[in-house]
């Protein structure tokens, strides 16, 4: 670890209370014990004060959290929150359900612990995510009914969203309508798929056409640039991008990071550890090892093989790709491994979203040119006129 944070993928439940068709995960019933999340957060922390990073940042997920219940993490907050304090740590909480079990119960966790924000998944349309016994617009139902009633409960909603070939005919209008003007979500996220796992025939529809993609998300770009930049409304990885374009701090996503192995690491209920849910859940061979093990996270890490092709994936990529001559090396660096592996079946390759993320790349450092030309112009003395020539700051 690099990072003066540690980003974990907390994983407190394998089990899942919804059957969407092209989920990556490998199912089980199982749960961490407070007792394993208390051994863990301690190695954890061990790990810190060895490599000297200040912040752990926990990301939970699952499985689905909310078949747990509140107590549970009410419980796991206090301890969490002792062991940071006697270790001078500092821990945060972020939230990813499919909200599909929300009720106001979590109202006061999601207060308390999760800074009254959550983050869900929705598609447009929902082709593939689907209840038990319902159909997939029963699920779109269920979930548009309980984000409702978040919002309404003062929590703070932001959305992931996977194109699939139906968003990609209907166009980056009406998708940007969907989640803006007739659910309110003022703050979304666009992924590309990852096919991990058994494959099945949603999987494989899910792997899109990769010029019609590229062309989506420009003209999602546009859209947003249009209608939400000025308003303020959220529209990840696009809106950061523009801040990167425009040399501000920008937050890219973890398939952009220069290396996910400097920063995120997995952690499932079982204790098996990955470099994020994707592989921990998906591919056994992958994994670095168990944390429940007698030896220590920082030995766990140092020692795993797994992890060490993970370390020099970016030097392969300079080495083996095409990645050294692309003018976005430094934004992209090769791109996500998991989805590499998932639908090439090689680990030390380039993502296969190449060419989708290099046309967004394009719009953006297009988009950033001209906001930042018109902010020049803006900002240049309007001189008295001499004649028919008006002065901007160059001298006659």
């Amino acid at each position: 670890m690099m990072s003066n944070q540690l980003s974990l993928i907390l994983l407190p439940t394998n089990k899942c209370n919804v059957a969407c068709e092209y989920c990556f995960e490998e199912k089980t019933a199982d749960f961490m014990t407070h007792d394993q999340l208390a051994l863990t957060v301690e190695k954890l922390l061990d790990h810190m004060e060895h490599q000297h990073i200040p912040e752990l940042i926990i990301y939970w997920q699952g499985g689905e959290v909310m078949i747990m219940q509140p107590e549970w993490f009410e419980r796991a907050h206090e301890l969490i929150s002792a062991a940071a304090s006697r270790r001078g740590k500092k821990i945060g909480h972020s939230l990813q359900s499919n909200m599909i079990g929300y009720s106001a119960k979590w109202n006061g966790v999601i207060r308390e612990m999760f800074g009254n924000s959550v983050g869900t998944s929705m598609d447009f349309p929902n082709l593939y995510r689907k209840a038990r016994g319902h159909t997939a617009d029963d699920y779109t139902r269920i979930w548009a009914r309980n984000i409702k009633l978040a919002r309404e409960a003062g929590i703070s909603v932001g959305v992931i969203s996977i194109p699939n070939r139906e968003t990609l005919r209907l166009g980056g209008e009406a998708f940007y309508s969907y989640f803006v003007d007739e659910l309110g979500i003022t703050d979304f996220q666009v992924n590309t798929s990852f096919s991990g796992g058994e494959i099945n025939d949603a999987k494989t529809e899910s792997i899109l056409d990769m010029p019609a993609l590229a062309r989506f998300f420009v003209e999602l770009a546009d859209v947003w640039f249009e209608r939400g930049y000025s308003a303020g409304v959220k529209l990840g990885p696009i809106d950061e991008l523009l801040h990167h374009f425009m040399g501000r701090v920008a937050r890219l996503p973890c398939i952009w990071q220069q290396n996910c192995a400097d920063d995120f690491v997995s952690i499932d209920a079982r204790g098996h550890v990955a470099q994020c849910d994707c592989w921990v859940t998906s591919y056994p061979e992958y994994r670095f090892g168990n944390v429940f093990g007698a030896q220590s996270f920082s030995q766990l890490m140092k020692e795993s093989k797994a992890r060490r092709r993970f370390v020099s994936r970016p030097e392969a990529m300079i080495e083996h790709e095409t990645c050294a001559g692309c003018d976005y090396l430094s934004i992209c660096h090769g791109g996500c491994p998991v989805r590499a592996y998932s639908i090439t079946g090689e680990f030390l390759v380039k993502d296969p979203y190449c060419e989708v993320y290099k046309a967004l790349f394009s719009r953006m450092e297009t988009i950033a040119a001209k906001l930042s030309r018109a902010r020049f112009a803006r900002s240049l003395p309007v001189l008295p006129i001499r004649g028919d020539v008006v002065n901007r700051g160059t001298s006659l």
